[in-house]
């Protein structure tokens, strides 16, 4: 039997610790020192998490494009849990320079988000021109990096294809699915089942919803063979009703109980590393 057929039911588990939005003064519990998010990413990690998505805030606790703060992350992540998969953000929600969003590619990150196509937030809107996507792609070719392509919308899927066509990317592809967030596609059940439908053949995917959709969201995409982000950057409670805050600890934790209630093995970050195709890197 091949590898990658032992590999074909095991569960990768992103955590998504940060994010731009969440503030103390929204949670006590998001993490915005570089020590509080190696810190929690050293839990999560623990608990069997194998990718973390990381972005940076400064000395304010605002967020920030700047290589100097993420390199301290980087830093302590890599000590704490060295196997783990680092996956920068290029996000353009705060900063739309291509030349600002592509500062964080040159510390050696396995992995990079690209948004693949404009979306109205609810403060403000988030702008991904189709020359920007090409060139942090670019970017992120010329250094071997995977991109991670977030999906808001199912138009994000067919840009995504194209530039595929045009060999901008490279296959196979992997994409992060993120429904419910307000001004994008919904968190109904059959709004994931049909963006993972319009995915090119052979491709890998996670998904989450935003908000109150987490969960559902993560569970959906565990029986539907794909894999999950979870964390505060998208979901500030762990339980809507009762509004109690969440902890990524907790988080990460009911996503493990639940994918083993359903069959799903935890991939290891060498597991993870084969299933997205991602070559080892060793950072000295």
């Amino acid at each position: 039997m091949r590898r990658e057929d032992d590999l074909a039911d095991k569960l990768i588990i992103k955590l998504a610790p940060t994010g731009m939005i969440p503030t103390k003064e929204d949670t006590p519990y998001v993490p915005t020192t570089p020590e509080e998010i190696a810190e929690d990413t050293y839990r999560a990690f623990r608990l069997g998490v194998s990718v973390v998505h990381v972005h940076a805030r400064d000395e304010e606790g605002r967020p920030t494009f700047k290589r100097e703060h993420f390199e301290p992350i980087f830093q302590l992540i890599r000590e704490r849990c060295p196997d783990i998969v680092i996956c920068a953000t290029t996000s353009g929600r705060v900063t739309p320079q291509v030349e600002h969003r592509s500062e964080v590619l040159a510390l050696g990150t396995e992995m990079a988000s690209l948004t693949m196509g404009s979306l109205n937030f609810r403060d403000y809107p988030s702008v991904n021109s189709m020359e920007t996507i090409t060139k942090l792609a670019e970017e992120m070719r010329s250094r071997k990096i995977l991109p991670e392509l977030e999906i808001f919308e199912a138009g994000f899927i067919n840009t995504s294809k194209y530039l595929l066509n045009k060999g901008v990317l490279n296959g196979p592809l992997h994409f992060n699915l993120l429904l419910g967030s307000l001004g994008s596609i919904s968190a109904d059940l059959r709004d994931l089942v049909y963006l993972v439908e319009s995915l090119p053949r052979g491709s890998t995917w996670s998904a989450t919803g935003i908000g109150r959709f987490q969960t559902r969201i993560n569970v959906a995409s565990m029986l539907m063979g794909g894999h999950v982000r979870v964390g505060i950057e998208d979901s500030i409670y762990y339980n809507y009703p009762d509004k109690e805050l969440a902890t990524n600890e907790k988080l990460v934790e009911r996503i493990v109980r639940v994918a083993r209630d359903v069959g799903r093995e935890i991939a290891t970050p060498e597991e993870a590393r084969t299933i997205l195709g991602l070559e080892r890197r060793r950072i000295l």
